[in-house]
């Protein structure tokens, strides 16, 4: 009984999961063009093997996304928090936004991000 609400969730779910994708198959249209089957994301044309290899730009570009990306996601604890951590707390985030210049800088100066 303890688990009724929660097999009664799981219920419901499925049944929405399904109908949403059983309307998907009959409500679609299903004339596809060469512009729907085209390369797209990517822009290369599905011509060569899988295993092609890609210029590594396009590695750094995704790593430094990541790594940018998780200098904002400490910032926002930081900036509520700012009056609890103090000083303290101020000057070691400093110190991690200058590590992190610091390394966009040498990326910058070493042409990583030139796409010639």
């Amino acid at each position: 009984m303890q688990y009724l609400p929660i097999s009664i969730f799981i219920g419901v779910a499925t049944v929405i999961a399904v109908a949403l994708m059983a309307s998907s198959f009959l409500i679609a249209h299903k004339n596809p063009d060469p512009e729907k089957l085209s390369a797209y994301e990517c822009g290369f044309n599905p011509f060569d093997d899988a295993r092609m290899k890609f210029d590594v730009r396009f590695y750094l570009v995704a790593i430094l996304f990541i790594i940018f990306d998780l200098e904002v996601a400490f910032l926002f604890p930081w900036a509520v928090s700012f009056k609890e951590v103090g000083w303290f707390g101020f000057w070691s985030m400093m110190v991690f936004l200058g590590i992190l210049t610091i390394g966009f800088a040498y990326e910058w100066r070493k042409g990583a991000l030139e796409w010639d």
